[in-house]
């Protein structure tokens, strides 16, 4: 049985899977480890992003609250 090595801890594990993203690709054992290497880091307070975030100027961030705190203005959790 062949096994792959996980880019992020360096696990050898059967049921490793890939990621292709335009730019960059990666091998890991788990979602944990795959979202540690990929997912984008808030511009502010820098916990990872795991879904969709909120986009100004080129910047990340986590919520609404991080972006006001960074001084983007017009960007709500609700509406």
């Amino acid at each position: 049985m062949t096994m792959a090595r996980c880019d992020t801890c360096g696990n050898n594990y059967d049921k490793a899977f890939t990621v292709t993203m335009p730019d960059r690709s990666g091998t890991f054992d788990s979602f944990e480890c795959a979202i540690q290497a990929l997912a984008p880091t808030c511009a502010r307070c820098g916990v990872r992003i795991v879904g969709h975030g909120a986009e100004h100027d080129g910047a990340i961030y986590c919520c609404a609250h991080c972006a006001r705190e960074s001084g983007v203005r017009g960007l709500d959790d609700r509406v």
